[in-house]
């Protein structure tokens, strides 16, 4: 593009350019596309490097002291940057401490362009997950030999440079038109590249790839439409031996297992009889294959989609993205495999063409937003938002453009031929395999059938998430920021909501509805935002008052509304309000119905636009009588065999609330609406067993009266080799200190088994309280580890275990999410702590509830619920250790229950036969050196 960019990189002795000095720079000059001169020095910044920055880039006190100071390299770096955009891989950064160390040196401040790469690469990379300089280096396969040293990041900078640069070149005119608009509002000066490049594509009037659609003044992949297969299938039996044998002789690394065979033949005897299946399969098994071929060959057999439901997106891409592409080469078939989410997953076209349309302000995130969605539609096939890494501005934007059963205008709409929601339904119809989750199932149960093509079949797999997930579905549940944000989305006749436009349009095509009107419903609006957040206030105030823990607790705390707390008098005062505010909803619904009624009247003079927009405002009325009804049924009315209760942040907004209610029990809803209307459903996972029998899943899933066959599969891994389970006995058991005494034993406890194991370390809490207490104390006695806290450190789960395995020194503290979905094989992860067995707190309002109910049958609570409920998540955390054949670890349990009571038996015999040693903690450290 004939641009001259000078790529630059500094290591400093901290974040601020004030008071911090460089100590490494490394530059990189790019001309006509190719890199063309390289500059790197040490920098003496006359202060000592600190600890943290010394492990961090490998810099020492040494390496710089011989080395030039700043004021020496000023001159060359002024000549290199002359005529030059200035690039880094975090702009604000590096710039900071140019123009700091410039001043200092006597030079004027650079004035040139300026391109920050994370910025263009979020625009033009919208999938990936994390915009950090190595995991961006590891996607794109550019070598990064010294992550940290500016020479090293300088030039895997100016190299991400280049593909960027390339990436832009290949964009299709017409996503580059529509781009230039946006870039124009990036804080990279980035708008003469783009203009250049449209110039050149208009000039050349070369015709658009083949793979590229365009309609409607957007460029889109081209879609392969799937092809009907008639060919006749045999048995899965018939089948199976010469899989296996393809299997050993085409994958290197693959071995036949035992239990995956035995799990493969449980599941089509399950599927021939139709028979519903319980299979435990441990750690290693290879379950997603042992399930996968016979249930497809089955489906496909018998003309039926087979539909294989998950808990997490990461088990759906491995399916996807490993599992299927494999069976393709195993089956003498070919395979349709399809995907379907919940509809708030796909991109609405018509919304996302009307948003790119509005020239109204719009903050950074909603641009850069729109940017990544441009680039974006070039490269789906699905139009999912799971494939995207958007900004947190950028999911509001999501909320508007996001496809809706009660804006769709189906085969009126435009991009009906290019939906991506019902592209993704008809690839479904058309599959072998869909592949959903927990949740479109019941969405689906409860919509009647309406969503998943017609199946007799389906394989569940993270089964033990069943019931809870189901619980959510068969309640209701509602809080101030859905309440609020559908008001903002409202808006009064002055903003830029849906009321405003339609407002704005009753006038253009001069309906009935008068200023009068329109001013009565900004009244009603006006009022329903008062009164509803004065209620969540209230309701904030009274959970607050309740609540017997401290006020300064993180996180939610909850509080169950029963019988007692219905006779407080604030209680009552909150009924009074609620009653105001669903009244209020009732006549705002009307008042925005009779706009909605005189538009329709003119329907026939209306554009497409216009009754895109209708179809939207309509839709938007259906939730405001949707609001009216879950506050009504929430706070109004009182359900027999439902627990309902409240849930606030005490240190949040004082109106941060969120109501409740969901059935006690979900057997028999499942057992009369899902088990009892399928041939046979097969439910596994890694936990399903507690005291080595399936009773309590059972039981709590409906299954009883269908008599499952049931089949546990150990797994293949050498526990008695592999791992070792250490119990501290002189650890003191939280009842008998004080929660500061606790803390501090915990984290002494971690600090010494982290020397012995260097670290390398997923510590499990039960409480953020706990894990922000004993995490701020252990930072206090070391900064020899990287420290990373879930709750502490910003990110998802996701991002802290890749910050976690990008040092060798670190210590990884989680809770909830943590204990898992974690997957972290190899020497990543030598070590796991388990800082207290997981049960549930017994004041939690579905564990309360449950509790009550069975002791009133004669049950008891502890045995029958809370025990087995916190033996499978303890098995779940156990499970974080050893992932592969060559791994090694030990478990640290410092909750002395797991030996000391009746009761611990069963969390140790939940585990594989691993050695369990206990004894004072220098005894375990001593026998850990040795073994490690």
């Amino acid at each position: 593009m004939g641009n001259r960019y000078v790529v630059i990189d500094f290591e400093t002795t901290g974040n601020s350019p004030m008071k911090d000095r460089v100590i490494q720079v490394g530059a990189v000059l790019i001309e006509d596309d190719k890199i063309v001169e390289r500059f790197s020095s040490y920098v003496n910044p006359q202060l000592p490097i600190p600890p943290f920055v010394q492990q961090l880039t490998g810099i020492s006190d040494e390496d710089v002291q011989k080395a030039p100071i700043f004021d020496d390299i000023a001159p060359d770096l002024w000549k290199l940057l002359d005529g030059s955009y200035f690039v880094a891989h975090n702009v604000p950064f590096d710039l900071a401490f140019l123009q700091e160390e410039l001043a200092n040196s006597g030079y004027l401040e650079f004035k040139g362009p300026s391109i920050d790469t994370v910025e263009l690469s979020r625009m033009l990379l919208p999938h990936i997950e994390s915009y950090k300089l190595n995991q961006l280096a590891e996607y794109l396969d550019i070598e990064h030999e010294n992550p940290h040293r500016a020479d090293s990041d300088a030039e895997v900078t100016a190299r991400l440079l280049l593909f960027l640069l390339n990436k832009i070149n290949t964009l299709p005119l017409l996503t580059l038109q529509n781009l230039e608009p946006l870039v124009r509002q990036l804080k990279s000066d980035v708008e003469g590249i783009f203009r250049a490049e449209i110039q050149a594509k208009l000039k050349s009037l070369l015709k658009e790839e083949d793979n590229v659609d365009l309609f409607r003044q957007f460029a889109f992949k081209k879609q392969i439409e799937l092809k009907e297969d008639y060919s006749s299938v045999p048995s899965f039996q018939d089948l199976k031996e010469s899989i296996l044998q393809t299997l050993s002789s085409s994958m290197k690394y693959y071995e036949a297992r035992k239990g995956q065979v035995e799990m493969m033949d449980a599941v089509d005897e399950a599927l021939d009889a139709h028979q519903h299946l319980l299979v435990e399969a441990g750690t290693g098994t290879g379950k997603s294959l042992a399930y996968l071929l016979p249930s497809i060959v089955y489906g496909k057999k018998e003309g039926r989609p087979m539909v294989i439901s998950t808990h997490t997106v990461q088990l759906q891409e491995q399916l996807l993205d490993r599992d299927i592409p494999l069976l393709n080469e195993l089956l003498p078939f070919e395979l349709n495999a399809a995907v379907l989410k919940g509809r708030n997953h796909y991109l609405c076209m018509r919304k996302f063409e009307q948003h790119l349309s509005q020239t109204v302000e719009q903050n950074y995130d909603t641009i850069l937003t729109k940017a990544q969605l441009l680039v974006w539609l070039v490269e789906t096939d699905f139009g999912d938002v799971e494939e995207l890494n958007l900004p947190s501005g950028g999911k509001l934007l999501w909320e508007d453009v996001k496809s809706d059963v009660r804006s769709c205008l189906n085969h009126k709409c435009p991009f009906f031929s290019r939906c991506f929601y019902h592209r993704a339904k008809r690839k479904a119809q058309q599959a072998d395999v869909v592949i959903t989750n927990h949740s479109l199932l019941f969405t689906d149960l409860v919509n009647r059938n309406q969503l998943l093509p017609a199946y007799k079949e389906v394989v569940i797999d993270e089964a033990h998430h069943l019931e809870e997930v189901g619980g959510n579905y068969f309640g209701v549940q509602t809080d101030y920021f859905s309440f609020h944000q559908l008001l903002d989305r409202i808006g009064d006749s002055a903003d830029n909501g849906l009321f405003s436009k339609a407002a704005k349009l009753c006038e253009e095509i001069e309906s009935s509805i008068s200023k009068a009107d329109i001013k009565r419903i900004d009244e009603a609006l006006k009022n329903v935002l008062v009164e509803g957040s004065d209620l969540f206030r209230m309701l904030h105030t009274f959970v607050s008052r309740k609540h017997k823990k401290s006020p300064t607790e993180i996180g939610r705390v909850s509080l169950r509304i029963d019988e007692e707390i219905e006779k407080n008098k604030l209680w009552a005062s909150i009924l009074e309000t609620t009653a105001r505010v669903t009244s209020q909803l009732k006549d705002l619904a009307n008042l925005l119905s009779e706009v909605n009624k005189a538009l329709r009247e003119k329907e026939e003079h209306l554009s497409l636009k216009q009754s895109g927009l209708l179809v939207d405002y309509e839709g938007m009325i259906q939730t405001v009588l949707e609001q009216h009804d879950k506050l009504d049924y929430l706070l109004l009315n009182r359900h027999v065999d439902e627990v309902m209760w409240l849930e606030a942040e005490i240190k949040g907004p004082r109106n941060a609330v969120y109501i409740f209610s969901k059935p006690i029990e979900i057997a028999d809803k499942l057992a009369d609406s899902f088990f009892s209307k399928k041939n046979s459903v097969v439910l596994t996972s890694a936990t399903l067993t507690v005291n080595e029998n399936f009773d309590y899943i059972i039981e709590h899933l409906g299954l009883e009266d269908f008599v499952p066959i049931t089949k546990t599969i150990p797994s293949p891994f050498h526990y008695e080799n592999q791992a070792k389970l250490m119990i501290p006995t002189d650890f003191p058991l939280i009842k008998d200190v004080k929660q500061e005494e606790f803390v501090e034993e915990a984290a002494q406890s971690i600090y010494q088994i982290a020397n012995v194991t260097n670290g390398r370390m997923l510590v499990l809490f039960t409480s953020y309280e706990m894990l922000r207490a004993v995490y701020k104390r252990v930072k206090e006695l070391t900064e020899k580890f990287i420290l990373i806290g879930q709750g502490v450190d910003s990110g998802s789960r996701a991002k802290l275990t890749k910050n976690f395995k990008q040092f060798d020194k670190a210590i990884l503290f989680g809770t909830s999410s943590f204990w898992e979905g974690v997957d972290i094989p190899g020497e990543d992860l030598s070590c796991l702590v388990i800082v207290r067995l997981p049960f549930s707190p017994p004041d939690h309002p579905i564990l309360a509830a449950k509790s009550e109910k069975l002791a009133n049958n004669g049950g008891n609570p502890f045995m029958d619920l809370s025990l087995p409920q916190a033996v499978i998540r303890f098995k779940q955390g156990f499970g974080r250790l050893v992932r592969t054949q060559s791994d090694r670890g030990v478990v640290f349990v410092l909750d002395r229950r797991i030996i000391s009571t009746r009761y611990g038996k069963m969390f140790r015999q939940s585990l594989p036969a691993v050695p369990i040693m206990k004894g004072p903690l220098y005894e375990l450290l001593d026998e850990l050196r040795g073994w490690l």
